[in-house]
């Protein structure tokens, strides 16, 4: 019973928004396609969770993900 967790930054449009519907649907079909070529694990008993988080919540070597960005515009 695989269960995969991808996280990714909220980011992107105007409101901060994350990966798109579409987006999404393609990461959970691909990763799911991947375990049952790869391990012939079963697509039912597969898991995808996607969790967006924030730009001020995730930190690279002591700063936010938004403060990087800031400095590299």
């Amino acid at each position: 019973m695989p269960y995969v967790n991808i996280k990714v930054t909220r980011e992107g449009g105007p409101d901060g928004t994350g990966p798109s519907l579409e987006e999404k649907s393609r990461l959970i079909s691909g990763v799911t396609e991947l375990l049952q070529e790869v391990l012939n694990k079963s697509p039912a008993s597969t898991f995808v969770v996607i969790d967006e988080v924030a730009l001020d919540d995730w930190g690279i070597a002591g700063r936010t993900v938004r403060e990087i960005r800031a400095q590299s515009r």
